[in-house]
């Protein structure tokens, strides 16, 4: 019938947080970096946020694939 918008989202917000997280990791061990944000690593954290998400529309776009 169509490509599902869900197959899409999830490619762009896996991608987007695959690149925050790995931003995250190779900036954590600078404290500096992350003073601003009281210290909180906020790339690692919201790249695991987008990763799942992206991860939940390509998985749902999937399933839907699949039941038809």
């Amino acid at each position: 019938m169509g490509l599902d918008i869900r197959f899409p989202i999830g490619i762009m917000f896996t991608l987007i947080g695959l690149l925050l997280t790995v931003t995250g990791f190779v900036t954590g061990g600078d404290p500096a970096f992350y003073k601003i944000s009281l210290g909180i690593n906020i790339n690692l954290v919201w790249g695991i946020v987008l990763l799942l998400f992206g991860g939940l529309m390509w998985g749902f776009a999937i399933l839907e694939k699949n039941k038809k």
